[in-house]
């Protein structure tokens, strides 16, 4: 593979990445122009329903003195060739007559699906496929996951002590992580389309589940707090729902149950969803908690983050839901037989193996934040 491809590739992926959060449900995608060897102009989507990476880089090109004729266009997806609210970005490939065009992945969606690829060689552009096409395909994890499945990238994250407990025996666990930690949670909830828990964890904690703002930085997009609440629990006073109307809260419920209570949540501005059920069906745990994942994926929902509780997460591990995992570990020892784990549901029968059938490869990074270790996993 050519070398230069790859150094292009990889500075086009970090632009890309510069989107996250502001773009979904749309791909993150980048772009780099490049003319005799050198960079004549770049770009990348910058926020849902603005201009593409393609277009933007030639009109950086454009505003450096740079005529885009005969360059190379570096790009992460396969540019668009349908009206969407933009014009397709082949067509702005096409129109400021690029030589060549670079691409790391096909965009597998319907309406691409290498229709922008055929457009760009009708008109006499050579297309290359598959530059850093791995790398690209862990960008774009959460778009191609909806885009396939129907279902919504799951982040799941908790805080726990080095004994793997995140609460005491009797319940206390303010604060486990210490001011770094949680304020990088802040910035992860800060690109989240959604925050769930389960009502275990929202009555024990009453939490807010609100990204604040950091050095005056706002979110780059205000997540809808989801309570996973099968009986319609959630107090009317609890933060949650003092706060319905400023920042949305979403509560997934069995259906029928509790109609007085679920009209007052809805007077204070809640939105109560029911999966619909059977009649004389079995309330089944799992299924309730899959088919919530679809509907909010159904609404444009892309990435979620799952912050606890442990019933929560375990049903979401037990189901190979979890894409995604932000395990904080702060230097201390709770013990207690009785204190709280991260993870319930049924969990493995046996341990699996590394490289095993039973494991997928996963990225592992790890930072310190203050006296915390951040292990990510994904």
């Amino acid at each position: 593979m050519n070398h230069d491809h790859e150094i292009w590739m990889r500075r086009a992926l970090s632009l890309a990445a510069q989107g996250q959060g502001r773009v979904e449900p749309n791909p993150m995608v980048g772009c780099v122009l490049v003319l005799d060897g050198e960079m004549i102009g770049q770009g990348f989507h910058r926020q849902f329903g603005q201009a593409h990476a393609e277009v933007e880089a030639i009109n950086d090109a454009k505003e450096r003195g740079h005529d885009p004729r005969g360059a190379t266009a570096y790009v992460t997806l396969e540019p668009c060739s349908h009206y969407g609210k933009t014009p397709p970005c082949c067509l702005a490939l096409i129109e400021a007559q690029v030589r060549q065009v670079v691409l790391a992945t096909v965009d597998p969606s319907p309406h691409v699906a290498g229709q922008g690829i055929k457009q760009l060689q009708a008109a006499g552009i050579e297309v290359q496929v598959g530059v850093l096409e791995a790398e690209a395909q862990v960008l774009l994890g959460p778009f191609l996951k909806r885009l396939r499945t129907g279902l919504p990238w799951v982040i799941a994250k908790w805080a726990m002590s080095l004994d793997g407990k995140i609460a005491t025996r009797t319940g206390h666990s303010q604060w486990i992580s210490g001011p770094p930690a949680r304020a990088f949670v802040h910035q992860l909830r800060g690109r989240m389309d959604g925050i769930m828990v389960g009502i275990g964890t929202a009555l024990a904690d009453d939490p807010a589940l609100t990204a604040r703002v950091e050095n005056g930085k706002t979110p780059a997009r205000v997540a809808t707090r989801i309570v996973v609440d099968r009986h319609l629990r959630l107090p009317l006073d609890s933060q949650l729902v003092r706060t319905a109307c400023e920042v949305p809260v979403l509560i997934a419920c069995e259906s029928g149950v509790n109609p007085s209570h679920r009209q007052q949540l809805a007077a204070a501005g809640v939105e109560v969803w029911s999966a619909p059920t059977a009649a004389n069906s079995v309330f089944d745990y799992s299924d309730f908690v899959r088919t919530l994942l679809i509907e909010l994926s159904s609404c444009g929902m892309t990435n979620i983050l799952v912050e606890g509780g442990a019933s929560l997460l375990g049903n979401l591990f037990d189901q190979n839901l979890v894409d995604e995992q932000y395990v904080f570990v702060a230097p201390i020892i709770l013990g207690g037989t009785n204190a709280i784990s991260p993870v319930g549901g049924l969990g493995l029968e046996t341990v699996p193996q590394t490289g095993s059938a039973n494991t997928k490869p996963h990225r592992v990074s790890h930072q310190v934040l203050g006296n915390d270790v951040l292990i990510h996993v994904h």
